[in-house]
């Protein structure tokens, strides 16, 4: 596989040393190389005949480092450094719109140095290009400054990477200016769903579905404007993420449904997304559990990343975003800081050039996010093809980051990326920095748009013909060649709509006669009257996400609570599609008696789902596959109970879900974080592999359960207490009665042979944790005793 790309290096090089890499804008030969190296060497050199001349000091080197993370006063350059951080900082607080555009002359100056590839870039005059605005125009005749800030969204930053004080003022603030904040992957509070009594509104527009899927539930997702997918992350593409235990309190181990103290792991993919048909299935899921939101997809910049927006665009996404190496750099590993990921401009290029070709661009709204800070950069990046700008770092520093570079260790002295109670109280940011510093940037794009003789944004988007590649005498970039980033591509006449720049249609999502618009109707009595509702209905195959809209419509009006136990059971006979029963709220039973193809139980939320043979069946059920593959897929809670064989990845990401099945296929319990699980049969290789939290029963018939098991970061032992042994036979009733299953009958009737096969699955991380909770409780309780103790004493 073919995984690098090159940067600036010209095709003498590539074809020499790296043939078959991708190398998009060229660059520098042989020649250029040996001149750098050559003058290292007499660099080296002069300092070696200062050094000789004195005694030696411990520090002294031939060679300054230039650095590798942290800015560095004579290393090599950072966007962020001490001078653009204090005009950043001074300009929000102050209001002072000079001292703005100070910090906006400073940043491009970086870049035109150059710094990064929007720094060769330059606009061409107006009336210079047959088909482009022929003049300047007054600044009064461009799109006014609110219009242009609904373009601006905030980066993915999580609640858990960055403090509740400063994730809930990003959001105050563009709930303000009617921008779009990013929850990230690690949930959201659902007090905050909801306008406060001061007007302000701290829920995060931006929904983000991740492959972790830390607390997303129906109600998540139902409070959401758009849910984005994130495929990947700019910064370490293909890698997925972690938060330290350390960083995991009681608040964000509440809202991420985990356990505080304990690690959370995101894997690299998704494990429901193989292909574009399963990303398109993930986004039919998505837009049943909230028919009101849009869908996006988050790609990462990479060559051939048009392609895939265009699959992405095909599979019915509404926003497609193209994020750069250069932002999210927090907490990312060092050598993907370094090394992994490519400048927005290269996908960006692509993917609009992309998308126009195919007749493709009218459908989705494309977005681009990375190290993105003034006016100028947001108007090439429109002329490249983007009608939506992302902003992470720079909001961070308005609201104090001084870029220590400690957002990984909880120990950022600002207050910003810290879950630490002490720091925390030393967050100086306001909302009210960060509508100035929109404001302010709404209105420097407003001054270019006028000075180039755009009226409306739209105007600009696509317009790569109206930019040039600016000369610099300089021997590393004199034979960059960036035509293929501003070619400007033409679309299909015979398409309708094939000729756009921009969007300008909504997607077709195919949900109007979705099963789930029966049930509601059906269910109208149990919603709105909060009578108890009986259904039986047929399913076949092409049923597919049954249950998330009506999980919709019972978190709108209920929340996370939902109704009581079983107030809507539903009876269905057949073979269910895809992501049955995905997201189910609390109070919602679905009993299948047939069979379910992959994704049961994505999300759910605490419902009950119960799946066995039809009636009259004579196979054996624990020989037999009746449930597909990544089965309670990121579920936080409720109960499943499956009387037969699930496929691969069976509970993988579970969060609080408790369920019992009768064998498994490859990688159950993966990235597990809590909840229960009972597994009845035999299990496939890889159990418990990445597994941090929970806990999983196995009955071990054959005695090679070790064989099969990922002991990387778990234990083993037998049910060794009162404990556990109730918990397995009160799950295995519950089983049985739900399920009628006669093989679970018979473990319970022969338990005193079946109970020393029983294998108990414990997380190491997680047992310390429990152990720890279980001592803060009974604290308390003395605690308690000795206060009242006190109190009786003093009587």
């Amino acid at each position: 596989a073919q995984i690098f790309e090159a940067i600036g290096l010209g095709p003498a090089v590539i074809e020499k040393c790296f043939r078959g890499t991708g190398s998009k804008i060229g660059g520098v030969g042989f020649e250029e190389l040996e001149a750098e190296a050559v003058s290292r060497y007499r660099e080296a050199k002069a300092r070696q005949s200062q050094l000789s001349s004195k005694t030696p000091q411990q520090f002294d080197s031939l060679l300054v480092g230039d650095g590798q993370y942290r800015w560095r006063k004579n290393g090599e350059k950072h966007a962020w450094n001490p001078e653009t951080i204090y005009l950043l900082q001074w300009a929000s607080r102050s209001g002072d719109y000079k001292k703005f555009k100070e910090f906006t002359e400073t940043a491009n100056g970086i870049n035109l140095t150059p710094h990064v590839i929007r720094g060769l870039i330059d606009f061409v005059p107006p009336g210079t290009v047959p088909g482009g605005p022929s003049s300047a125009i007054p600044l009064e005749e461009v799109e006014s400054v609110e219009s242009i800030m609904k373009r601006f969204t905030t980066g993915a930053m999580s609640f858990g990477s960055i403090s509740k004080e400063a994730h809930e003022t990003i959001a105050i603030a563009m709930n303000s200016i009617h921008g779009r904040s990013n929850s990230g992957e690690g949930g959201e509070e659902s007090e905050r769903f909801a306008p406060r009594s001061d007007g302000t509104w701290a829920r995060s527009a931006i929904k983000q579905v991740a492959s972790g899927r830390f607390g997303v539930t129906s109600e998540y997702l139902a409070n959401a404007q758009e849910i984005q997918i994130k495929i990947a992350q700019g910064a370490k593409p293909g890698e997925g993420g972690q938060l330290p235990g350390h960083k995991v309190d009681a608040i964000i181990a509440k809202t991420r449904h985990s356990t505080p103290g304990v690690t959370l792991i995101s894997p690299p993919p998704h494990h429901d997304i193989y292909s574009i048909e399963d990303l398109a299935e993930l986004i039919f899921d998505l837009k049943n559990a909230n028919p009101t939101a849009t869908i996006s997809v988050k790609l990462v910049s990479e060559t051939g990343v048009g392609t895939v927006a265009a699959g992405v665009a095909k599979a019915h996404a509404d926003h497609i975003l193209i994020s750069g190496y250069d932002g999210g750099t927090g907490a990312s590993p060092q050598s993907s800081i370094r090394h992994a990921g490519l400048p927005w401009e290269l996908g960006l290029s692509e993917t609009h050039q992309t998308l126009v070709l195919n007749g493709l661009r009218g459908r989705v709204k494309l977005m681009t996010d990375g190290q993105l800070k003034t006016g100028r950069d947001i108007v090439i990046a429109g002329m490249l093809g983007a009608e939506e700008f992302g902003f992470g770092t720079a909001t961070l520093i308005v609201m104090g980051c001084v870029m220590m570079r400690k957002c990984h260790e909880n120990t950022c002295p600002m207050g910003v990326a810290t879950q630490d109670p002490e720091l925390r109280k030393l967050f100086s940011g306001k909302s009210e920095y960060l509508i100035t510093f929109f404001r302010f940037l709404a209105q420097e794009t407003r001054e270019i748009m006028a000075s180039l003789g755009f009226r409306t944004f739209n105007e600009l988007v696509g317009r790569s013909d109206l930019l040039l590649q600016r000369k610099v005498d300089k021997p590393k970039v004199s034979k960059v060649d960036l035509s293929r980033i501003l070619y400007k591509a033409e679309g299909p006449e015979d398409i309708p709509g094939g000729k756009e720049r921009y969007c300008t249609q909504k997607q077709i999502h195919k949900i109007d006669q979705v099963l789930d618009r029966l049930l509601i109707e059906r269910c109208f009595a149990a919603l709105d009257r909060k009578v108890p509702t009986a259904l039986e209905l047929p399913i076949k195959n092409t049923d597919r996400a049954v249950g998330a809209m009506l999980s919709y419509e019972v978190s709108k009006r209920f929340g996370a609570q939902g109704l009581p136990e079983n107030f809507v059971t539903v009876d269905f006979k057949g073979s269910a599609g895809q992501s049955f029963g995905a997201f189910l709220a609390p109070g919602i039973t679905f009993r299948l008696a047939g069979d379910s193809n992959d994704y049961l139980g994505k999300g759910l939320s605490g419902g009950r789902i119960v799946v066995a043979p039809p009636e009259g069946s004579t196979f054996a059920t624990n020989e037999n596959i009746i449930v597909g593959n990544t089965v309670l897929y990121g579920a936080t809670a409720g109960e499943v109970y499956a009387a037969g064989v699930a496929g691969e990845r069976f509970c993988v990401r579970n969060s609080g879900a408790f369920a019992v099945v009768e064998g498994t296929g490859d990688h159950c319990a993966e990235y597990m974080t809590g909840g229960r699980l009972v597994v009845l049969g035999r299990v496939g290789r890889n159990f418990a592999a990445g597994m941090s939290g929970g806990i999983a029963y196995v009955l071990d018939r054959a005695g090679d359960f070790e064989f099969y098991l990922n002991k990387g970061m778990v234990e083993l032992s037998r049910l060794d207490n009162e404990e556990d042994e109730t918990f397995v036979k009160d799950m295995i009733r519950k089983h049985v009665y739900w399920t009628g299953s006669e093989y679970a009958r018979g473990i319970l009737e022969n338990w005193g042979e079946y109970r020393p096969l029983f294998i108990k699955v414990l997380p190491v991380e997680y047992k310390r944790a429990l152990q720890q909770m279980k001592l803060a409780e009974l604290d308390r309780k003395l605690f308690e005793i000795r206060e009242q103790e006190d109190i009786a004493v003093r009587a």
